[in-house]
């Protein structure tokens, strides 16, 4: 059963290449949705898979790449947004 959640990171995520970490490990397991750096420091992704691999995509969003430090992760049910056909990073700050 497909299903959305989202997933916010804080810790040390942004300026390591967090997002490009997410974005190739959403893409290897064949999620659709998004990655992108929020304001107050965090990082948010939103991702649509089965339950399965969206647990193994959150294994890998508390290792994130070398250089970051994962101190939590909030998680969420999300509605399904058909509008996501593949994952990508969002924003460009």
């Amino acid at each position: 059963m497909i299903t959305a959640k989202k997933f916010l990171v804080s810790g040390r995520v942004q300026g390591v290449g967090f997002r490009w970490f997410v974005e190739e490990w959403a893409n290897r397991l064949g999620l659709r949705g998004y990655v992108r750096n929020l304001h107050e420091g965090c990082v948010e992704a939103y991702a649509i898979g089965d339950a399965d691999t969206l647990e193994i995509f959150k294994g890998h969003l508390q290792e994130g790449p070398r250089g970051a430090q994962v101190t939590g992760i909030e998680e969420r049910e999300e509605s399904v947004n058909a509008a996501y056909n593949d994952f990508h990073i969002e924003g460009s700050w």
